[in-house]
């Protein structure tokens, strides 16, 4: 949600509360938006990239917001300014849905144990147990009992 408002000197300012449509009819800079949304979609490939590292084993540490605000060469505090400007949600959001996607299809291969998993994602398996409730309502036992399959 977007706003825009002229100043006396006919400088823009960029405020949230109007849908794109709205934003559209006060004509916003094209490149102004587009920015943000490269941003954004560069984030959620950087995350993307991050977890498959995870997975790969290529690395055991766990990316913070700074992190990918390093590789794509703009302040922490700018990239989570712009991406929940341009989609109403924190960065860590989208972070933690898709981490909480691939802990789900990592506990339905059986062939890992939960602390596995846990460890896998770099988490204490206690720690893991109540994130993954917390986000999920049942423990990843009850997930993984829940979603066997036969």
């Amino acid at each position: 949600m977007i706003t825009a408002i002229s100043t006396p000197a006919g400088n823009n300012h960029i405020l949230k509360g109007i849908s794109k449509e709205e934003a559209a009819q006060i004509k916003i800079p094209r490149k102004y938006i587009s920015r943000k949304e490269e941003i954004y979609q560069e984030f959620l490939r950087l995350v993307d990239e991050h977890l498959a590292d995870i997975v790969a084993e290529r690395t055991d540490k766990m990316n913070e917001l700074r992190e990918f605000a390093e590789a794509l060469f703009i302040h922490p505090t700018h990239l989570s300014n712009v991406i929940k400007e341009h989609t109403g949600y924190h960065p860590c959001f989208f972070y933690e849905e898709k981490l909480l996607k691939l802990a789900k299809e990592l506990l339905l291969d059986n062939k890992r144990s939960v602390a596995d998993v846990a460890y896998l994602l770099t988490y204490d398996p206690s720690n893991f147990t109540k994130w993954f409730k917390s986000f999920e309502g049942v423990t990843p036992t009850q997930f993984r009992r829940l979603h066997q399959q036969g």
